[in-house]
């Protein structure tokens, strides 16, 4: 099964609650072909996602995109859960080309 999960790097380039979720972050990333939108449900271990632009994170490629609160989301961005319930979100350890397989 793990074999065919697509996982790939994507760079943040926008990263903003969205209106009236409570949970919900809509990431735009550059996942190295396109800009692709990504719904993640983890805006409480992130109350400024502000600041995740700039960064990378892994995501799953290969999903069915799903509308959710009305935004076509095009992937899942891959946490981590810290023992305690928090989530953080898996990153590479150094800046790779967006796009860039995880294996």
């Amino acid at each position: 099964m793990f074999e065919k999960i697509d996982i790939r790097v994507g760079t943040v380039l926008e990263c903003e609650k969205v209106p009236k979720a409570d949970k919900l972050l809509r990431f735009l990333l550059d996942d190295g072909l396109q800009k692709r939108t990504i719904l993640s449900g983890i805006s409480k271990w992130y109350p400024q996602p502000q600041e995740l632009v700039g960064k990378q994170v892994c995501f799953i490629a290969n999903l069915e995109p799903r509308k959710l609160r009305g935004i076509l989301s095009e992937g899942m961005i891959l946490s981590a859960e810290n023992a305690d319930g928090s989530l953080s979100l898996i990153e590479p350890s150094v800046n790779v080309a967006p796009g860039s397989e995880v294996k």
